[in-house]
């Protein structure tokens, strides 16, 4: 496996903030195995890949991106990360990771997602029988950090 798993995520967050959102990404892929600023309040997401890949995709969302994103989409002022924000954020997730589903399917690999979790830890930087990449999607009004971890 290599880092060109990335690129159907990537591809597919940029369309679905474009599309949703009206905003233009750039995407950055990690080469080191750190977590960015971990002590920061975030939105985490989590979703279970199946299929001919096994794994899963966490979504980290700050809480400033958090609140404005969810401002656009929904129209609604937040200034507290609610139940309400928390399931924007999963069907935001739902959305890129569905529309990745596509993008693995355009090269032959056949997968599955399972319905988003939100989850408090953040991703471990280490684990036994996976294989983690790491990228950043950068918007006007934040970043969100994408972690793929792929088994073996």
């Amino acid at each position: 496996m290599s880092k060109d798993l990335l690129t159907p995520f990537t591809d597919a967050a940029s369309q679905t903030f474009k599309l949703l959102l009206d905003l233009d990404v750039t995407t950055e892929v990690d080469d080191a195995d750190e977590q960015g600023e971990g002590d920061k309040e975030k939105v985490n997401i989590l979703i279970e890949i199946t299929g001919d890949l096994s794994g899963e995709v966490m979504y980290s969302f700050p809480k400033d991106t958090t609140l404005e994103m969810v401002k656009i989409m929904s129209g609604m002022e937040f200034n507290e990360i609610d139940e309400f924000v928390k399931s924007a954020l999963g069907e935001i997730a739902n959305i890129i990771s569905g529309n990745a589903m596509t993008g693995l399917s355009q090269s032959q690999m056949l997968c599955n997602i399972l319905p988003p979790k939100i989850v408090q830890e953040d991703y471990p930087d280490n684990a036994d029988g996976c294989v983690i990449y790491r990228s950043k999607v950068k918007t006007a009004i934040g970043d969100v950090e994408l972690n793929l971890r792929m088994v073996k």
